[in-house]
């Protein structure tokens, strides 16, 4: 094995060792830590346009993507059910307001931390609405993307012929997407054996057919996150994780994936 995997398997593995037991033990730390993870996001993609997140705007844009993602109202008694998403809103129209306030700031400059702060803060309280319903909700999700990307990429390398998106991807293939899937659907059926409660209130079927646009959204998110980066001509969208990359890097799949699942009403 050499140096580079040795310490990516190291950094990963120290990564889910972290990761899993906090998922499992739910509550405000994974609130908490979840909505810094989403701060950290927003970093990164202020960081790749060349925006400082020092700045009034960056800071702005973090507190947005942070607000968005944890469920305020569980905090501040006096918010409404839905206060993650007034106070998310009060921060945009801060960020709008700077138009006003500043003579080079134009709607324009304002689009951009708006947009990057919903991409990761929707995604992320998502998946916190996820393991409100269950941990096993957030545990197939993660198998799904996991198998999605393992599928795509031993099927992809084996059979591999047509690209699947080859100005932002050039080494995914159609093949290989269609592995992901299979494979996706695969590993779903499995869970499903033990936990037939996870597709609730749907049957295995629908689960299963649902199963093949959750395996298509992760593709798509990790498509759009590969977009992103090679219009700002970066490899990796920050070093959260040495050897692995950034926080958007890890979870850009699970982004699309979890609030799917949430609109397809698995939680």
């Amino acid at each position: 094995m050499d140096k580079d995997l040795q310490r990516r398997v190291i950094f990963g593995g120290v990564a889910l060792a972290i990761f899993i037991p906090v998922l499992m033990i739910g509550g405000a730390l994974l609130q908490i830590g979840m909505g810094l993870l989403a701060m950290l996001g927003v970093h990164e993609l202020l960081q790749m346009k060349g925006l400082r997140s020092t700045t009034l705007e960056g800071v702005l844009a973090m507190l947005a993507g942070f607000v968005l993602t944890i469920p305020l109202e569980n905090y501040l008694k006096f918010l409404p059910i839905d206060g993650n998403v007034v106070a998310y809103s009060l921060v945009v129209f801060l960020l709008l307001g700077s138009t006003v306030l500043g003579k080079n700031y134009s709607f324009e400059d304002a689009a951009y931390p708006i947009a990057a702060s919903f991409y990761v803060g929707i995604g992320f309280n998502a998946l916190l609405d996820a393991r409100v319903a269950g941990f096993d909700k957030v545990l197939l999700a993660l198998f799904i993307v996991w198998a999605t990307d393992s599928g795509a990429y031993l099927v992809g390398r084996r059979y591999g012929v047509r690209r699947l998106a080859p100005h932002v991807s050039p080494n995914k293939t159609i093949e290989g997407s269609l592995g992901g899937i299979a494979s996706a659907v695969l590993v779903t059926f499995v869970f499903m054996l033990f936990d037939r409660n996870v597709a609730a209130p749907h049957h295995m079927f629908v689960m299963l057919l649902f199963t093949v646009f959750f395996s298509i959204a992760g593709q798509f998110g990790d498509l759009v996150e590969s977009a992103i980066k090679r219009h700002f001509g970066v490899k990796d969208s920050g070093k959260f994780i040495p050897g692995h990359g950034g926080v958007l890097d890890r979870f850009d799949s699970m982004l699309f994936v979890f609030p799917l699942m949430h609109f397809f009403g698995l939680f």
